[in-house]
């Protein structure tokens, strides 16, 4: 093999790593460091992006532990079996079965993701390793031209796991793989595509499978690296005929029919679009479409989407309750809305978008059945009036097993928003923030103790080296009333209004407490406005 057909891992194998660093940099390609450099907004709320968030004892830290450790044990042989026997290359243990059968094309790059949020978030050096060795075995399996045979479904999951192995687990080798295989992606991908059709049942997806959420983790790319190439590749997939229909109306004529938790995804790539673009019309479809899902769409949990659709919003909810076990696509659909509601928060600044993550939190993925070592997974939510089950799905390894590994993952994401000067607590669950601060002030260390919701109340203690004034502010559920603070155990006398942010300025001192009193009453929500008495 001549050096100019060398293939780039055999390359990276050869030379040391800071080589590499130093070519990319020549080519004019960001390191990990420069991740946000090509952003044409700049966010208003910033989360702390898995870094300086432990979470304390806890249901959330238990199902954390408990689904780091089923896929920490799952076989790397059997995780790579389809692939090393479509290579031709020996292929000891087994394909997982299910809809793994063929190969693991419908988690992989899932995994590889969480894998490297869950190093980045706690440390875990040998979830890192597990990961850095499945990219190193599975890329023996891509072929010299790049051809890793993967369809879109499977190849975003694959760009957003590159991306995560090189943006969190600082893992080189991961994006000139990740280069390789999009060249190879952009020759052979078809741009022929079936739209969704509200009235053909077998298109309610689109083709190619799940095409429209391909642009976010595609910018994602160019956000890390500056190529171009993946800006131009993302550029393929934006997915105008759906999303124009949230261009003037949060309630268009005619957006039912579609798979729902790929098309709450899809505006992950609106919003991903806006970042990158600044056009302020992708952030008005996202404002738009949001309203759409929350006033038509949503069950009270949070879930929506029976059988896997958005619904006519001419009491269709209500109805399916009389029949549908398939309420709501609970880890997929979770991940969804993490993100969605991610995103509104920082570039609004607006804390009412984090009450469906906190519904989605509660009744979602974090009162899902954890996955078991034979791939069964929890995937519906069964919302019935006549008696819903929570059952595994019926075969191993569904998408949601997928999922639901970056959910776990992600509860390290969602608890705390900032600014360089000021602190946003967005969730309410025992945890410690290390907060290095921006604005100067040196490390802040806050620590949240609460047993929230099943209380009325969380305590955050702050830790600070010098005495430092910002702002600490605290989301105010919109179904809330009466929400208190009280400082040093001394009650407060200003009021906060529901979906908003309550904020208390003063200089901090070492030992500050501040409670904040979320009243908890019960209270009844319609199903939509066709069923007022089913609630």
């Amino acid at each position: 093999m001549s050096s100019s057909e060398m293939d780039r891992r055999d390359f990276l194998a050869a030379v040391p790593a800071a080589a590499y660093v130093l070519m990319q940099a020549s080519r004019g390609v960001a390191s990990a460091s420069a991740s946000a450099s090509t952003a044409a907004v700049a966010a208003r709320l910033e989360p702390f992006d898995y870094d300086g968030v432990k979470l304390l004892d806890s249901r959330w830290l238990r199902q954390y532990q408990a689904g780091r450790d089923v896929y920490f044990n799952v076989s790397d042989d059997d995780i790579l079996h389809g692939y090393r026997e479509a290579a031709g290359l020996p292929a000891p243990g087994k394909a997982l079965g299910g809809w793994c059968r063929k190969t693991s094309d419908t988690v992989f790059g899932q995994w590889l993701s969480g894998m490297a949020r869950m190093y980045r978030a706690t440390g875990d050096q040998g979830m890192k390793e597990k990961a850095v060795g499945l990219l190193h075995e599975w890329a023996k399996t891509v072929g010299p031209d790049g051809n890793c045979r993967m369809g879109t479904y499977a190849y975003d999951k694959l760009v957003c796991g590159l991306v995560d192995l090189q943006l969190y687990a600082g893992v080189s080798e991961a994006i000139p793989l990740l280069e390789k295989v999009t060249d190879w992606a952009d020759r052979t991908f078809s741009r022929a595509r079936t739209l969704r059709s509200p009235s053909d049942p077998t298109a309610y997806y689109g083709l190619p499978s799940e095409w429209y959420t391909l642009s976010e983790n595609l910018y994602r790319a160019y956000q890390l690296t500056n190529d171009t190439k993946f800006q131009t590749f993302a550029e393929v997939w934006l997915y105008h005929d759906y999303w124009n229909k949230f261009a003037n109306t949060s309630l268009p004529n005619d957006a039912q029919g579609a798979h729902a938790y790929s098309h709450v995804n899809t505006f992950s790539s609106a919003a991903k679009t806006y970042e990158v673009t600044g056009d302020e019309k992708y952030l008005t479809i996202c404002k738009n479409a949001w309203n759409y899902i929350q006033n038509t769409q949503c069950f009270a949990t949070g879930g929506y989407g029976p059988s896997e659709r958005f619904v006519t919003p001419d009491g269709s909810l209500g109805k399916s309750l009389n029949t549908r076990a398939d309420t709501a696509e609970t880890p997929c659909g979770s991940w969804a809305t993490y993100k969605f509601s991610r995103y509104m928060m920082q570039f609004t600044g607006e804390a009412h978008y984090g009450d469906w993550a906190e519904r989605m939190l509660y009744n979602g993925n974090g009162a899902a059945l954890t996955p078991d070592h034979d791939g069964n997974s929890f995937y519906y939510a069964d919302y019935r009036v006549g008696g819903g089950k929570k059952v595994p799905f019926w075969e191993a390894w569904p998408c949601c097993s997928g999922t639901f590994i970056q959910n776990i993952a992600d509860y390290h994401n969602l608890i705390y928003y900032k600014t360089d000067s000021d602190l946003y607590v967005n969730m309410y669950l025992p945890s410690v923030l290390t907060w290095r601060r921006a604005a100067g002030g040196g490390t802040v260390t806050v620590t949240q103790q609460t047993s929230y919701p099943e209380s009325d109340t969380s305590t955050l203690t702050l830790d600070v080296a010098q005495p430092t004034r910002f702002a600490l502010n605290f989301r105010v559920p919109s179904w809330t009333r009466g929400a208190s603070v009280s400082v040093n155990g001394s009650t407060g006398s200003g009021s906060y209004a529901p979906g908003t942010w309550g904020t208390v300025t003063r200089e901090w001192k070492k030992g500050d407490t501040l409670e904040i009193r979320i009243p908890l009453t019960l209270r009844m929500e319609a199903v939509d406005k066709w069923h007022p008495d089913r609630v």
